[in-house]
């Protein structure tokens, strides 16, 4: 094989690659952009080159993965698709957040009854804003970024067509508390609740899948006054509910 390949590269009728390889990165790296290899300047900033993840080796686009080495000044973001950024370490920093279940408080409870408002809202100690920070410190280079989610409303969803949700959307927000939905107090039973359900038949021997989905808005800050928004995180569960009918005694 060696002799071989030799004898490809010294055939005359054969373009020789790796010569106009290394007079391309000589003219680049010791006498053009890069005069001795930025030697002078080891002290001011790094080289940086593009790497294939090895876990998406699968993926076509690993293999566009080529950019030539180059040098990055310290504080600098190096000037290559992909490279770590502000945003990148947002996104890196999304999926690291951990939210709260989505199961709502109910009043009454698991089991309520037909025609009767149940209230509904979520537990504001837990539902409040959450935020994860990413941050790269190596090399001179030194980039954070910061995401963070914050619920802003409640979707209800009875499981069944004969029901009511309040409000009529179906679509709890959040207030300027921070709350979402009102948890059920004596004295407030001929109220209709700010966040609830009103089934109007029973359940029966069965139950109705009550659904709750939150949605999260989602943004960020980093490095140099960067930020934005990111897509809207939406979570739900469901839970099972007991519709009973109500009983009444006559005389």
């Amino acid at each position: 094989m060696e002799d071989g390949y030799k004898q490809v590269v010294d055939d005359p009728q054969q373009p020789n690659y790796a010569k106009e390889a290394t007079a391309e990165y000589r003219d680049m790296y010791k006498d053009g952009k890069y005069k001795n290899y930025n030697l002078d300047k080891a002290d001011e900033g790094n080289w940086w080159v593009s790497v294939q993840d090895p876990t998406r080796l699968n993926d076509p686009a690993a293999w566009t993965c080529s950019d030539l080495p180059s040098w990055v000044k310290n504080g600098d973001i190096a000037p290559v698709k992909n490279a770590i950024s502000p945003e990148v370490l947002a996104e890196l920093a999304y999926n690291r957040i951990l939210l709260p279940g989505t199961k709502v408080s109910l009043a009454p409870g698991d089991t309520t009854k037909v025609n009767l408002s149940t209230w509904a809202w979520l537990d504001k100690a837990r539902f409040k804003k959450v935020s994860v920070t990413a941050s790269l410190n190596v090399a001179g280079l030194n980039i954070q970024a910061t995401t963070t989610a914050e619920p802003v409303s409640l979707k209800l969803e009875p499981g069944i067509a004969d029901a009511e949700t309040y409000p009529a959307s179906g679509e709890c927000a959040v207030s300027s508390d921070g709350s979402v939905g009102e948890p059920y107090a004596t004295g407030k039973a001929d109220q209709d609740p700010p966040c609830g359900i009103k089934y109007l038949r029973s359940s029966g021997s069965g139950t109705f899948p009550l659904k709750a989905t939150v949605t999260w808005r989602i943004t960020w800050t980093g490095t140099g006054g960067a930020g934005g928004d990111l897509p809207d995180g939406t979570f739900g569960t469901t839970q099972d509910v007991t519709v009973q009918e109500i009983q009444a005694v006559n005389r």
